[in-house]
Formats: C-alpha cells, sequence, structure tokens
C-alpha cells in the first residue's frame, strides 16, 4: 500500500501454488470449518496463510506436527467440521500423520492437498537417487523450508550433506573422497549458476 501511494508500480511475483494455498485456506473458513494449517509457524508462507484465513475468521491453528495438534483436541472435538491445508514445500507423510490423526475427531472433514507439485517431483526423484547413492549434496539454501526438507528426507536413506554454495565442499572433502557413488540435487529456487559451480568443483576431487 505504501509503495502504490508513493506512485510505485507494483508487480505481484507470489508463487501461484502459495496463492493457492491462501485461497482455499480463505474457503475453509468462510464454509465454518475449524482450519488446520500444516506447516511451519514461523515461516512467512504459513504466517501469511494464517492471515488471509483469519481476515475471514478467527478459528484457525497452524501445526508442524501431530505431537503439536494434541494442544487442540477438545477444541477440534467440539467443532466437529475440520478444514486442513498444507504448506506447499512440507512432506506428505507429515500430512498424512495430521490426517490420520483428526480422523477419529472430525464427524466432517475437508483436505486440500496444496502441497508443491514440483516439490513432491524432486523429492521423489531425490529419494530414487539416495537408494542408489552412498552420499547426496543437497545444495541451496539452509533458511528454505524446501531444501531443508529435502535434506531431512535424504538422510533418512543415506549419507546426505546440506551446503548453500561450492566453498562449503571444503569442509566434506574427506566424506567427498570416500564416495564411490554420490548424487547432487538441489532446491527449487537454488539458482543454476550455483549448481554448476558445485559439480565443477567436486569433478576437481576426482
Amino acid at each position: 500500500e505504501n509503495a502504490k501511494n508513493k506512485g510505485y508500480e507494483v508487480v505481484d511475483l507470489t508463487c501461484h501454488d502459495v496463492k493457492k494455498v491462501q485461497q482455499k485456506a480463505i474457503q475453509l473458513v468462510q464454509e465454518g470449518f475449524l482450519l488446520v494449517i500444516v506447516g511451519k509457524p514461523e515461516h512467512p508462507e504459513v504466517c501469511a496463510i494464517k492471515a488471509n484465513a483469519q481476515s475471514h475468521g478467527e478459528k484457525v491453528f497452524v501445526a508442524p506436527d501431530v505431537e503439536t495438534l494434541k494442544q487442540y483436541e477438545k477444541i477440534i472435538k467440539d467443532h466437529k467440521k475440520i478444514g486442513v491445508v498444507v504448506q506447499t514445500t512440507q512432506r506428505i507423510e507429515n500430512l498424512k500423520s495430521v490426517v490420520d490423526y483428526l480422523m477419529p475427531l472430525a464427524k466432517e472433514i475437508k483436505i486440500f492437498n496444496t502441497i508443491c507439485a514440483s516439490t513432491s517431483l524432486r523429492q521423489n526423484e531425490a529419494k530414487s537417487l539416495a537408494q542408489e547413492s552412498d552420499l547426496m549434496i543437497v545444495v541451496g539454501s539452509k533458511k528454505s523450508a524446501n531444501t531443508t526438507h529435502l535434506a531431512e528426507i535424504l538422510k533418512g536413506i543415506t549419507e546426505t550433506i546440506h551446503i548453500e554454495t561450492e566453498q562449503e565442499l571444503d569442509d566434506y572433502k574427506e566424506v567427498i573422497e570416500k564416495s564411490q557413488n554420490m548424487s547432487v540435487t538441489a532446491g527449487a529456487a537454488t539458482p543454476e549458476a550455483i549448481i554448476e559451480n558445485v559439480m565443477k568443483k567436486l569433478n576437481e576431487y576426482y
């Protein structure tokens, strides 16, 4: 609003997938559902979903996991109509666990799986690579939910290191040199040039 009032042209570059979550959240609140947002409470995307929903109704909870949701069990049972949306970069396993918990508590439940399709595809492809690798290198910001979730998933499959730039590879030189079969993946917003620099640096080790 301040930018518009000063005469600047404002271009909305919000991701369409993120906007979709906001719209679905508003829809659920308007239809009288108690809204559960599956995601990290402090993440900007989740804060925006919550703010949009609360501008149309007060009954909105953010639950990063089932343990957090248990705090609201009595309210959920009393309300009976539960709506669920999910942060676009969350793991599908996390959404499933929250839904499994809610199913016996709700008389009516409406779920919108708003996980970004490219995020799901990236996670699935990375998991396949991890099955064949003794080391996974995840490239991308350590503040990015998309990238950190990717690293978390892969750590459960094989040895995984998460780096932001090629300079950090020096910290893992010994691990890299022991590896017989490594794979590289990256977060959705990781610039191509950074990935290329990582690949170039890895070639120097061999």
